[in-house]
């Protein structure tokens, strides 16, 4: 079809120069050279070569004299007539290399294009099993191959882009990596390239189906290299960051709960030492010591329990009895429970009767607010106010505890609510583990709800959770 199109542009010069337009022989050559370089750079140069030669033949037999016949009587005209085909064969071959670097130039950009997509989609794989298994089909995907394959020497095993690809053999990829050299078979349309880390072969990786470039597929096997190497160096060193928040962890905890357990038993000790070897005491020193010793018993066991109660939410072994609770019941329970902390701030309740009731387990919200509690009195000055709220908030219900303390930096806000974490300005003056607040949000997301803090420097905290309304 292209030869066929391309003879019947010849006879369309010819009849238009012939029966419509008489001009010179120079604008007919012309007209035929442009109609090669059009044909050359859309069809190639077979195409064009064959138009050079029928438009030389038709131009020597239409507008050469004598016109109709193949004879050539001036000399001249067979100067021009073999200008015009030499030159025309020369205009094919320019044209048809420009177009041939331009499909090739097209044809990289496009590599270029998919080894810049294949790369993003590298970087996304969190770790150095889930980016091997992907590696295949992030090639399928981005190169349009049939399949695709890895082969790591160091694992000795064979990463497929789908369960049934089998056309890449696992043999050839072997023999690709330890020749490290890539291999390109038109034929069967497949590709091979070693997988190198720097210039040491690591394995290899295979495309069926398409054929790319030498160049692009050393650039893959670099890439993909280099993104088994990051993974690798990633997933080393997020087990390093979490072996030393591990440590740092182990060693808040050492220092908080022996600083806390230590302070109780002193004073039992020493409690107990008194008694036992002071006789000549008063009855009202000896109840004094008594009840020192219960009171710093109790303490001893709520910071056991408390120890206790942070390993069960850790293992998930929260347990919920969810219930329609009053939240104003909640808190006059909570109040109730941490009177002692309070009896030096004037507490305000801000919580109406009326507000719908919410679906929770009694107890462990008492408890979220109890450590709320504790803490806007352990961390206020005597006589500070402390305010709690709650209004309804979508489909939760919101409860607050204002306090009027120090307040917390901003920078220390996201960080209140992790285990054994202590205020930097406060750790040393306020007695307690760092266990609360961890309890108290654990709690409420098990609800399935939300906790958070607002502060201001010297202003003080707002401590804000919600809890999902009955029925919601």
């Amino acid at each position: 079809m292209r030869y066929f199109a391309a003879a019947a542009l010849v006879a369309v010069i010819v009849l238009i120069y012939v029966q419509k337009v008489h001009v010179n022989h120079t604008t007919v050559a012309l007209t035929f050279l442009l109609g090669v370089l059009l044909v050359s750079a859309v069809w190639g140069l077979r195409v064009s070569i064959f138009m050079s030669v029928l438009a030389t033949v038709a131009f020597n037999y239409y507008f050469l004299p004598p016109v109709r016949t193949f004879t050539i009587g001036d000399p001249q005209n067979w100067v021009a007539l073999l200008a015009f085909l030499a030159t025309a064969t020369a205009a094919s071959r320019i044209a048809d290399r420009a177009r041939r670097r331009t499909l090739d130039a097209n044809r990289r950009r496009r590599e270029v294009e998919r080894l810049y997509a294949f790369t993003q989609q590298l970087l996304v794989a969190g770790n150095v099993v889930e980016l091997v298994n992907t590696i295949p089909r992030r090639v399928v995907e981005a190169f349009e191959a049939q399949e695709s394959a890895l082969y790591l020497a160091n694992k000795d095993e064979i990463y497929r882009s789908g369960p049934s690809s089998r056309a890449l053999d696992g043999e050839e990829l072997k023999a690709v990596m330890a020749r490290g050299e890539v291999v390109i078979d038109a034929a069967r349309q497949m590709c091979l390239t070693p997988v190198r880390l720097g210039v040491r072969p690591v394995g290899s990786v295979g495309l069926a189906g398409t054929v790319v470039a030498r160049e692009t597929l050393d650039a893959l096997g670099s890439l993909v290299a280099l993104a088994i190497e990051r993974a690798s160096a990633v997933e080393a060193l997020g087990k390093a960051e979490a072996a030393r928040r591990e440590e740092r962890l182990r060693t808040a905890l050492l220092d908080s709960v022996t600083h806390e357990l230590r302070t109780p038993l002193t004073a039992i000790k020493a409690s107990v030492t008194s008694l036992l070897t002071q006789p000549q005491l008063t009855e009202a020193q000896r109840h004094e010591l008594t009840a020192v010793i219960d009171e710093e018993s109790d303490r001893l066991n709520r910071l056991i329990g408390e120890a206790l109660e942070m390993a069960k939410l850790d293992a998930g072994e929260i347990e919920l009895t969810r219930e329609p609770c009053q939240i104003r019941d909640i808190v006059d329970a909570a109040i109730e429970e941490t009177k002692h902390a309070l009896a030096t701030h004037p507490v305000e309740v801000r919580v109406s009767t009326s507000l719908p009731p919410v679906r929770a387990d009694f107890s462990r919200v008492k408890q979220v607010l109890a450590h709320l509690l504790d803490n806007a009195a352990k961390y206020s000055p005597d006589g500070a106010r402390i305010v709690v709220t709650s209004e309804v908030a979508g489909s939760a219900l919101a409860i607050s505890v204002a306090d009027e303390g120090p307040g917390i930096d901003s920078f220390e806000q996201a960080m209140v609510f992790d285990k054994f974490y202590r205020g930097r300005d406060q750790r040393y003056r306020v007695q307690g583990t760092g266990m609360g607040l961890a309890i108290a949000k654990a709690i409420v997301e098990a609800h399935g709800g939300t906790i958070g803090v607002t502060s201001q420097l010297g202003k003080g905290s707002v401590f804000r959770f919600t809890l999902p309304l009955e029925g919601k």
